[in-house]
């Protein structure tokens, strides 16, 4: 079984910032890309940002210049720093993390529980 495990959400004002983590662990071979992902009520799942092992990224419009997506290969953690947080911010914050469990197995999309980021005005 493989595991994603947030922390660090919760509530800033406007103007704020918040940075969230996400740990992969259990049978992991490789991890390649990592990224983040967002769902506000009402609204369907969208990609915020990701990156590859290499470090290429690639962001939503709605968050460049302002989120900034890191990671430690060494440990399997992605992060996400969020500065000046607006209130269309607020959201479900998703880890997603193509793994490959073993070295005859292909690459699979495993996700996070989600952790709230709620940004008020």
């Amino acid at each position: 079984q493989v595991q994603l495990v947030e922390s660090g959400g919760g509530l800033v004002q406007a103007g704020g910032s918040l940075r969230v983590s996400c740990a992969a662990s259990g049978r992991i071979f490789r991890v390649n890309d990592m990224g983040w992902y967002r769902q506000a009520q009402g609204e369907q799942r969208e990609l915020v940002a990701v990156i590859s092992t290499s470090g290429v990224t690639n962001y939503a419009d709605s968050v460049k210049g302002r989120f900034t997506i890191s990671r430690d290969n060494a440990k399997n953690t992605v992060y996400l720093q969020m500065n000046s947080l607006k209130p269309e911010d607020t959201a479900l914050y998703y880890c997603n993390a193509n793994v490959r469990r073993t070295a005859l197995s292909n690459f699979a999309p495993y996700w996070g529980q989600g952790t709230q980021v709620t940004v008020s005005s």
